[in-house]
Formats: C-alpha cells, structure tokens, sequence
C-alpha cells in the first residue's frame, strides 16, 4: 500500500525538484499572444520578457528561447507553468510537453491573483506582470502536476463533455417551453403532470397547445390528436380534462398562431437533443469497457454506466493516484477552515477543483444512498449520530469521498466489490452501535 503524503511534504518534494540547475518559466496564455518570463531557483530572472504568438511559429520561438537561455546560463532542464484556464494553455501544454528536457507544470489562478500583489504593492494587471508571478510560484513549488490523458481517457472526458453541454441545451429548452405554456396555457400542467415526458402530451404541443386550438377541436378531435401519439384508453379520459382546463383558462389568449410555430421548433430541437445524447451514451459506454477498471467498478451497486463514464472522464485512470485523497482534492472536497485568533468558524469544502467531477458525484451519491445499503447506513449514520451530526449536503459530501476511495481501491486492486470489504473496523463498529 502506498504510503499517504502530506501537503507539506508533497510541496517540499516540488521545491526540491527546482533545482540550482533548473530554468524556470511563466507563461500568461491568452487567444492570440502571450507573455513568458524567465528566471532561476531564486527567483532572479534571466534574459528579457518574451511576447510570442499562439501558433506553432510562435511555440517554436519561446522554445528557442529557452534553448538559447539554458545554453548561455548552463541550465540542465527548464520548467515551464502556465494556468489552465480557459482552453487555449491546452495546445501550448500539449505541443510542449513533447519537447525533450521541457516539464510542463499548472499553477492555480486563485493563486495568482493572491501573489502578484506582493512584488510591487500594486493591484495592477497585466499579461507580462502575471508571466513574472507564475514563474515565481513555480519555482517556490506551488504548482501541480500536468496531466493530459491521450488515451481512452481522453475519449471519455471528450464525451462527458459533450454531454454536459447537451443537458445545459435541453435544460434550456424546457425551461423555455415550460413558460411559455404557463403564459398561454397554465393549467396544462394539471392536466399532463410532467408535459415533456410522454408521447400523447408532446404531440399536443406540436399541434394544439393552447385553449384555442382545444376548443376548435373539441373532445372528439383532441382524442383524436392524442390516439396519434399513443393508442391506449386514456385519451378520452385526457381530452375531457384538457377542454374543461381549456374553458377555464387564465391564458393570454392573443399571438397563439407564432407561438405555437415556436414550440413546435423547440420540441423537434429537443427531440433531437435526446436522439445526440442517446448517441453519445452509447460511445461513452463503449469507451468505458476499453479501460481496464470497467467491469470492477461496476460491480458497485448504485454506480451507472453513463455516471461511471463521466467520472473517469472527470479523473483520468484512478490509478494514477497515490491516494484516494488526491482525488477528493481535485474535486475540491478538501476542507477548509475560515478562523482568526478566538473566532472560529465551521469547516466547509474548499470547491477549488472540478466542478464536472463534485457534480457527477453528487448524482452517485444520490443514487447510491438510495440503493446500495453500505451507503445508505452511512448516510443515516453520518446523519444521526449523536456527535456532531450532518445535514444532508454534508453527509452526501462524505459518501462522495467514500465512493471515490471505492473507485480508488477496486481499480488499484483490480476486484469486484464486496460489501463486508466497505468500511474498516473503526466505522463498523460506529455503524453497528447506531443500528
């Protein structure tokens, strides 16, 4: 088993690693330029600033310049750290981590935004400013390791991706259709209690959403429409509900004819949102039985093709990891404390890391407080007990850690999940005197 690293050891193994012999540079990145600094182990810098151009001609002049920098100065390596924001460091990181005695590094831009006050006092910002204080938290070793997966991590990360930015469209769309009904028709939702989810009141959206058109039609011809979309016996008992509610109607009752057009739009836009992330479902499945881990740690009961999927697209191989608290740290569930001489206040996630990972999880929580017993005693324990118990968000926030360890250990170990292997003695024993 591998032995647990403390934060203050992990950052005194980075500040060993830069060396007397170590070129160390910040690079601000931006869309069309940026900035580089350079400077040594002790923070004095080397040669001037560099402005370089996001393009391969520009990533071979900062390259050329470090070679340049290194020969002249006899640095043995060069590290170089960038903040990954946004989306444009990707290339740069990508393209240079490629290159021979070149260490690519990431530094967090809380981090910088809480250090490039302290070399002149200023609150002044700019690309090459930032360069400078990058280059510097790098070389006092507050930086964290560069990790780009290029395998079917990748994969999975690209399609997890894609589909978070599906839901957010079709999320979007509803929300849009929902108001729209509640401005012409507001008492539809009485009548069909979740309107997108069912065949019979999706085809009465298309065709005759609002009073209106109901009361055109009338009971015979709404029966009708909805026998179109699915043959069962309630349509009748529907198109009575929906005339009576089209009669009674608070509704707007002018502008029915674009704003029909417009919901007819909106639902063929959802519908083939479903139909692309249905698509992408099944190429995260298929991606997930290529990693080595897939079969183990679907034997958790409570844990998803799709959530499994996004989670390893969120994390990259979980082996990686030394340990499973360097996966809670990614996800940002490390803890906090805000407490200044007498004042104390409660301790709260720090929600400084993946915000894709923290909310997949919270969905395998959810899911698995609810079907897999280990998980659910955890969280009545966590709970109930009688020494500080959680609320809800807390306790979900723990079962979120302990899934992480689940994964961590099942993919480490290479087994299938077994419930008498879930908790050690310690949290067996707190778990029994509670039952």
């Amino acid at each position: 088993m591998a032995m647990k690293v403390k934060y203050e050891d992990r950052l005194k193994q980075k500040v060993i690693a830069i060396t007397t012999d170590t070129l160390v540079v910040g690079v601000d990145i931006a869309k069309n330029y940026q900035w580089a600094r350079f400077v040594d182990f002790r923070g004095i810098e080397h040669d001037r600033a560099l402005k370089f151009k996001n393009s391969k001609g520009g990533f071979e002049t900062i390259l050329a310049r470090i070679r340049e920098i290194c020969k002249k100065e006899n640095f043995a390596k060069a590290v170089v750290g960038m903040e990954p924001t946004g989306h444009y460091w990707k290339a740069f990181a990508n393209w240079l981590e490629k290159q021979e005695g070149i260490t690519v590094v990431l530094v967090n831009p809380y981090a910088t935004k809480q250090a490039k006050e302290l070399d002149d006092n200023s609150q002044t910002k700019s690309d090459k400013k930032d360069a400078l204080t990058i280059a510097k938290l790098v070389k006092d070793g507050r930086y964290f390791e560069l990790y780009l997966p290029h395998d079917v991590y990748a994969e999975l990360r690209g399609l997890s991706t894609a589909r978070t930015g599906l839901n957010k469209r079709k999320s979007a769309l509803k929300n849009t259709i929902t108001a729209v009904m509640d401005e012409f028709f507001p008492e539809y939702a009485e009548v069909f209690k979740c309107p997108l989810s069912g065949k019979a009141s999706r085809h009465i959206l298309k065709n005759c959403p609002f009073p209106k058109f109901i009361l055109a039609l009338g009971e015979g011809g709404v029966t009708d429409e909805i026998r179109k979309a699915v043959r069962k016996t309630v349509g009748r008992k529907k198109a009575v509900q929906l005339v009576k509610a089209a009669k009674d109607s608070i509704g707007v009752d002018y502008g029915e004819e674009p704003a029909r057009l417009k919901l007819r739009l909106m639902l063929e836009e959802l519908e083939l949102l479903e139909k692309q992330t249905e698509e992408l479902e099944g190429q995260m499945s298929a991606a997930l039985q290529e990693t080595d881990y897939a079969e183990f740690l679907l034997s958790i009961k409570g844990i998803g093709i799709v959530t499994l999927a996004t989670c390893l697209g969120e994390l990259g191989d979980p082996t990686r990891f030394d340990d499973p608290r360097q996966m809670s740290r990614m996800a940002g569930y490390n803890l906090v404390e805000d407490s200044s001489g007498k004042n104390k206040s409660g301790t709260k996630i720090s929600k400084r890391g993946r915000k894709n990972l923290r909310s997949v999880l919270y969905q395998m929580a959810l899911t698995m407080v609810a079907t897999n017993d280990e998980m659910k005693q955890l969280y009545h324990y966590l709970k109930t007990r009688e020494k500080a118990p959680l609320r809800k968000m807390q306790a979900l926030v723990v079962v979120s850690k302990k899934i992480l360890t689940l994964i961590h250990t099942l993919a480490k170990k290479k087994e299938s999940y077994d419930p008498e292997k879930v908790f050690g003695h310690v949290r067996r024993e707190q778990l029994k005197a509670a039952a």
